[in-house]
């Protein structure tokens, strides 16, 4: 394991903890739906069936069979999900686990609509050509894995497993 400065450090875990707020946040709201909208309008209940029957990338054909059984299992499954991956995230708490459930989220949110167009798309902000923010956010998520961000800080740090294992050296700068 590398020997990482402490701004190194700080920062990874400061990178780890507003994907997971990114997480916990989008899994929150789509549990609290409905809700009311600033002008006072109820927003109805969210579901993922829009977004499947949507889909576009290799597992297009997929997605809405899944779409098609929305309001069952996957509209609770997506944002409980979320929810526990951004809790895992922010509090450094079966870090690894929350990692790889991110990965695997944000790899099938990219698989369901891969952007080829280069053209803006209505509904999604900027102008994406084969990267996108999923990809990127994915990208970020190996790299917090990568870097055992859980020897730096978090609750991992008092599970007795991680008291067996060495923490992450830091140097002075």
């Amino acid at each position: 394991m590398p020997t990482l400065a402490r701004a190194q450090g700080v920062t990874l875990v400061l990178l780890r903890t507003l994907i997971g707020w990114h997480f916990l946040y989008e899994g929150y709201y789509k549990l609290v739906l409905p809700a009311w909208a600033r002008g006072g309008t109820p927003i109805g209940k969210w579901s993922a069936a829009g977004y499947l029957a949507a889909a576009t990338g290799p597992l297009a054909s997929v997605f809405p069979a899944l779409g098609a059984s929305a309001g069952s299992w996957i509209d609770l499954a997506v944002p409980v999900g979320l929810t526990l991956v951004g809790l895992s995230l922010m509090l450094g708490l079966f870090t690894r686990v929350g990692c790889w459930g991110a990965m695997l989220m944000l790899a099938l949110f990219y698989l369901s609509a891969i952007p080829l167009t280069g053209t803006p798309v209505p509904g999604q902000e900027g102008e994406y050509m084969l990267v996108s923010k999923n990809l990127i956010e994915l990208v970020a998520v190996a790299v917090i894995l990568s870097f055992r961000t859980e020897r730096i800080a978090g609750l991992d740090l008092l599970l007795p497993s991680s008291r067996t294992s060495a923490p992450v050296p830091h140097t002075a700068a």
